[in-house]
This record gives C-alpha cells, structure tokens and sequence, in this order.
C-alpha cells in the first residue's frame, strides 16, 4: 500500500526488453536506502518488486500484464520516474490509499498555467470514466490528487509548485501518457452492487 506522496525523481538507468516482460535499472538512492530483496517500490504508480539493488539503484521485472496496463513500457534510459517506498503503518496517510495496481493510461489533453500553481486536464479511458468524482481521489503517475473537475472522459487536477518541482507532471506535455490508477472503493462497490443484483 502506497500514498501517493512521490518521495523521490528518480531515472531509468537501463531497460532490457524481454520476450513478454522488460527488466528495469532504475537510480533512486534514497527509496533503496533501506531496500531488500522482494520490497516494493512504485515506480509511476506501479508496484514493482526489487529484484537486485545496490549503488543506489534496483532491478525490478515487468510483466507483460503491466506493460499493457501501463505507460511503463514507454520508458526509456534516461526517463524520470516517480518512485514511492510503500507506507509503514506508523506513518502518517498523506495522501490516499492506493494500491500501485495501475487501472489503464490516460493522456495530457492540455495545461492551464498560473502564476503559483496549473491546472493539467486528462484524458480518461471509456472504462474509468465511471469511477472519477469531482473532489475525490485519483494517482497521477502515483502522485495522489483531488479531482478539481470530472466529466464522462475527462477530469483535471490542480498541481502545486512542489508537484511541478519534484513530480514527472512538472515537464510532461500534452499528449503524454500518464498512469491513472482510480479510487478501489468505488471499484469495490460496483462489484458488491453487481452481485446483489444477480
């Protein structure tokens, strides 16, 4: 379990593509300041497993499944990356609980600057729209953020000078992609509701 709190711009070091998965190296010293082998980092929202670390940098492999679902097959050596430790439970829950499974790929359709913060409108995928609600919770390349406006295939969030400073979201443009990973509750409700009605 994850909370949205980036702790750290980190960057692709290596890519190795594989018949059906991808091995990534990826640079983030203070996430793998305290890492072992099999720990979680998310990594644009994506919970990846360590599989080597060392020197400031972790191997984690990629499963076709997540290269589908994600925008993580995008990256290449030199990419910036989000990168997320999971939450311990004596820590404080900044943000929201999210879970680093990433539910589809939306896209920047425009940003709206200000003098202290901007406003980024993103695309939804047809089978997300449903889960999004004006002043509720969404990650962001697992940043969490509070939906400012949501409509059937696109909502905007409002990014402050730290999220512009420290986040991904500070230097992507219109038309990249961006991981979207909606609120589990709704999703758990939907289901619950489904199975009354059976």
């Amino acid at each position: 379990m994850f909370t949205g709190i980036v702790e750290e711009l980190g960057a692709v070091v290596a890519v190795e593509p594989q018949a059906d998965a991808a091995r990534l190296r990826i640079r983030g010293p203070l996430v793998t300041s305290d890492a072992v082998r099999g720990a979680s980092i998310a990594v644009n929202g994506v919970c990846l497993t360590v599989v080597e670390f060392g020197d400031g940098e972790f191997t984690a492999d990629v499963m076709a499944e997540t290269l589908d679902r994600s925008s993580l097959g995008a990256l290449v050596a030199g990419s910036r990356v989000n990168l997320e430790r999971p939450v311990s439970l004596e820590a404080r829950l900044g943000g929201h609980l999210v879970q680093g499974h990433v539910d589809g790929t939306g896209e920047i359709l425009e940003r709206i600057p200000s003098e202290h913060w901007e406003i980024v409108r993103i695309a939804l995928p047809d089978d997300l729209g449903r889960y999004v609600v004006e002043k509720g919770s969404i990650t962001v390349d697992g940043i969490s953020h509070t939906v400012v406006e949501a409509d059937r295939d696109w909502f905007s969030v409002s990014l402050i000078p730290t999220t512009l400073e420290l986040t991904t979201l500070g230097t992507k443009g219109v038309g990249d992609p961006v991981n979207l990973e909606v609120d589990v509750v709704a999703k758990y409700v939907e289901r619950l509701l489904q199975w009354r009605t059976a």
